[in-house]
């Protein structure tokens, strides 16, 4: 693979620039993208191009907006509050048709740009019930590319199957903990790096960095 080509969809967040760090050490050449559907915070767009243009990677931007209009959830409306989902219902994050669409626009660029290989950071392990994440989703929409395509894409999930602790594990492995931990926005209220440590995903950010430091403390 350390000739080929890969699209990574970035979105400037802990996972997906573990990803971008994956990609470069596997593949000659990387392309992020990053999709703009009017989201809670615009932060999180400036946070990928900071992050692209410090790496000196090629950075695209997409337009998704139309993705904003037809969900309104926690992540494209101030006015709804971010919560878990209760008694099997989804979180209020999660935007239906995100990784669907995401993950096929990264394809239509991936053709057009000679890429074989797309990267993405979706997780069963921590994935907060959104469905659009589990393996199985992800091998489908494999398939549904490929043949939509004619072409002989190959997705990768790094991350599919650890959690936030392997994780952090994965970002140090890289020698990008600190990178990850400083410039990186998870936060659903739009505070980079160890964010405002109330929200879920700045709890489940922060249980995992401490769980793998104090693992790495007793090695």
């Amino acid at each position: 693979m350390k000739k080929d080509k890969a699209v990574v969809v970035f979105s400037g967040g802990q996972d997906s620039t573990t990803c971008l760090f994956w990609a470069l050490e596997r593949f000659e050449e990387v392309v992020a993208v990053t999709f703009n559907y009017n989201q809670r915070h615009k932060l999180e767009i400036e946070c990928a191009q900071n992050i692209a243009n410090e790496l000196g990677i090629e950075h695209h931007i997409l337009d998704m907006s139309l993705l904003n209009q037809l969900a309104p959830n926690a992540l494209t409306r101030k006015d709804i509050e971010v919560k878990d989902g209760e008694n099997g219902e989804l979180p209020s994050t999660f935007v239906p048709g995100r990784n669907l669409l995401f993950i096929s626009f990264a394809g239509v660029l991936a053709s057009q740009v000679g890429a074989k290989h797309i990267v993405t950071g979706v997780c069963e392990t921590d994935f907060s019930g959104y469905p659009d994440c589990r393996d199985v989703f992800i091998k489908s929409l494999n398939v549904t590319l490929n043949l939509s395509m004619d072409k002989e894409f190959v997705i990768h999930t790094p991350l599919m199957w650890l959690d936030k602790a392997e994780t952090w594990q994965m970002a140090d492995n890289l020698n990008a903990l600190d990178f990850v931990r400083e410039k990186t926005l998870t936060c659903y209220n739009g505070i980079i790096a160890d964010g405002c440590g109330e929200c879920p995903a700045c709890k489940l950010r922060k249980r995992g960095l401490d769980q793998y430091l104090s693992t790495r403390e007793e090695l």
